[in-house]
């Protein structure tokens, strides 16, 4: 949830580059924020509740001196947004600084056993306990990275540290376990970040550090070890692909309008995944007796697609269970002749990550997707696919929505080629459809921003808008009332359409909007009764359509239009766009930041 950033270099004042590193981690929080940089052997911060361009104004986060520093950007959990709960905390001293992402479970009973040895603790945070017991382990002669090592066996939950001392000056000390930390690497400079943006200007070379493992950076020396039994780690450094640029707005006005118009690129890049990943994918799923889709979010409504897709290309109809409530749900009906399909599109989402070591307790078979290399779903996985969206910077996912569809899509068709429900020119001719949709996505985009503009001009100031649809739709219409509720703060609510008359209806009086998802599929027929019942009660309709469909557009009071030659089992993927569209500019229409939706980030690291 918290963004997390540690730089030691050779010279030069640090401030400034983690000031500007912060900025491009505050997509995972940002209800305030802090750095701490050493010079001098004394520590200096300036911290405050807040985005980090108002705390800047008030106090000028590039001035501070040293050549080392530690900084954060917050998502609340314990204590609510204020300059003391804000991060970094330190000892009773002002001798050790630490920045932390995660939860510390058992923080109220450190809190008490640290206020009986004397320690004064300032903040309602869990994370102040960390510098106070380090200040206390280092008392007694250990070192940071020492005296870390017995922090990290009396802490429980799941945590991102990382700390520095004045009395263990030119060294930051890390170490994670359920969250993730990632360091980079450069001639005469170390960098620790919760996500590689934070540093990409600076260099391509990363290194990944693993749970259960401690790191010691300095400007010529990075030292991984175990926690376990403290022997050392030798790993090689990781190139990655993307670009500064990349993770930039590239003069877009906001990320997530930016990654809407990336999402065609994103699914072409992802098309191009290599055949054999697919295909031992499919191979794990086809051999297993029984099949579960698990996500969270976005995520989730990528699984309920998904499942559409699998049933109606390969025969095999998976079950979609929230991870969150998977343990709750399944019980212990799990075996290793399972297979759990795990979606994350940051590969660290806690509740997805939890329910997967659940099921490994029953050897049970994990196939993953994700869009982060070396995230920590990757290394539970007996197999993962890792999708092609680049960064990710918006909160309310769009492009990666995009490439876990298409990666299903892959998926999908390739069981159809081992179960051999559907035949060769079939295939064949559904997956000619996909490699199209790059193209499609980009023709849906141009084709409707400017509606969708102007809809929100007209509709930003209704308290609720219920959307409706069937088959797949129904996770389309899930898709788009998330979105709406995630940046506009609308009430949306999505029903399958043929279950709207079985409560929803009562909300209905004239102006409601309604939005309708009707492709031109089996559902068609049953969509239009369902409209026609909704503007019997006064509803304004907005019906997401495919282009002449005459019909559709006369019972309709707006429409957004689709081309004509998309697949049934395939279109959520430009069906959706018009809806990510409209939610941004409803936003921006309430005056909004849709980067910035209150309440939440985009990495969720917490249960």
């Amino acid at each position: 949830m918290c963004g997390i950033i540690g730089v030691v270099q050779k010279r030069g004042v640090v401030a400034p580059f983690l000031h500007q590193a912060l900025k491009r981690l505050e997509y995972r929080g940002y209800d305030s924020v802090g750095v701490t940089t050493i010079s001098d052997n004394k520590l200096y911060v300036k911290k405050d509740q807040g985005k980090i361009d108002e705390v800047h104004r008030r106090l000028n986060l590039d001035e501070m001196p040293g050549s080392m520093g530690i900084g954060h950007t917050r998502w609340a959990t314990h204590g609510p947004p204020s300059m003391l709960n804000s991060h970094p905390h330190f000892d009773c001293h002002n001798e050790i600084a630490v920045v932390h992402n995660g939860v510390i479970d058992n923080f109220m009973e450190l809190r008490l056993e640290l206020s009986k040895k004397g320690h004064k603790l300032n903040s309602e945070t869990d994370t102040e306990v960390i510098p106070h017991m380090l200040e206390d382990y280092m008392k007694e002669g250990l070192s940071l990275a020492e005296a870390l090592k017995e922090v990290s066996k009396r802490i429980e939950g799941t945590y991102a540290i990382v700390a520095m001392s004045t009395k263990d000056n030119g060294k930051i000390v890390c170490t994670r376990d359920g969250n993730p930390l990632v360091i980079g690497t450069k001639s005469g400079v170390s960098y620790v970040s919760s996500d590689i943006p934070a540093f990409l200007p600076m260099t391509n070379d990363m290194i990944l550090l693993l749970d259960g493992e401690i790191a010691s950076l300095t400007t010529d020396e990075i030292r991984i070890e175990k926690l376990s039994d403290g022997s050392s780690v030798e790993r090689d450094t990781i190139k990655i692909s993307w670009t500064a640029d990349q993770a930039q707005k590239s003069g877009y006005p906001h990320f997530m309008l930016k990654e809407i118009h990336e999402q065609p690129e994103a699914i072409r890049n992802t098309l191009r995944l290599r055949p054999e990943t697919i295909k031992e994918a499919a191979e794990i799923i086809k051999s297993s007796e029984r099949v579960y889709i698990i996500a969270m979010g976005t995520s989730g409504h990528a699984a309920i697609a998904g499942r559409h897709m699998f049933a109606s290309l390969a025969g095999i109809l998976p079950s979609f269970e929230l991870a969150s409530d998977f343990s709750d749900t399944v019980y212990d009906a799990l075996s290793d002749k399972d297979c759990i399909i795990a979606i994350t599109q940051s590969g660290e989402t806690t509740d997805t990550i939890s329910a997967v070591k659940f099921a490994k307790e029953f050897s049970t078979k994990i196939v993953a997707i994700t869009n982060v290399v070396g995230s920590s779903i990757t290394r539970l996985a007996d197999h993962t696919v890792i999708t092609q969206a680049g960064p990710e910077i918006g909160v309310a996912a769009t492009k990666t929505f995009m490439v876990q569809l298409t990666s299903l899509a892959l998926i999908a068709l390739a069981l159809s080629e081992l179960t051999g429900f559907k035949d060769t020119a079939t295939i064949q001719g559904k997956l000619e459809s996909l490699q199209k949709m790059p193209e499609l996505v980009s023709n849906v985009i141009s084709r409707n921003e400017e509606k969708a503009r102007r809809l929100a001009s007209l509709f930003y100031d209704k308290p609720s808008l219920l959307f409706l649809g069937r088959g797949i739709s129904m996770a389309t219409a899930e898709e788009g009332a998330l979105k709406l509720k995630e940046i506009a703060y609308n009430h949306a609510e999505a029903y399958s359409a043929g279950e709207s008359k079985h409560g929803p209806i009562a909300l209905v009086q004239d102006g409601y909007p309604v939005i309708f998802v009707a492709p031109n599929d089996d559902t068609r027929k049953r969509i239009i009764g369902n409209i026609m019942e909704m503007k019997a009660r006064g509803a304004t309709i907005i019906s997401v359509i495919q282009k002449n469909d005459n019909d559709m557009s006369s019972i309709a009071d707006h429409t957004f239009t689709i081309p004509s030659d998309v697949e049934p089992e395939f279109s959520i993927m430009p069906y959706v766009v018009p809806l990510q569209l409209f939610s941004y500019y409803m936003a921006l229409r309430k005056g909004y930041d849709p980067d910035k939706p209150r309440n939440l980030a985009k990495s969720v690291t917490v249960l």
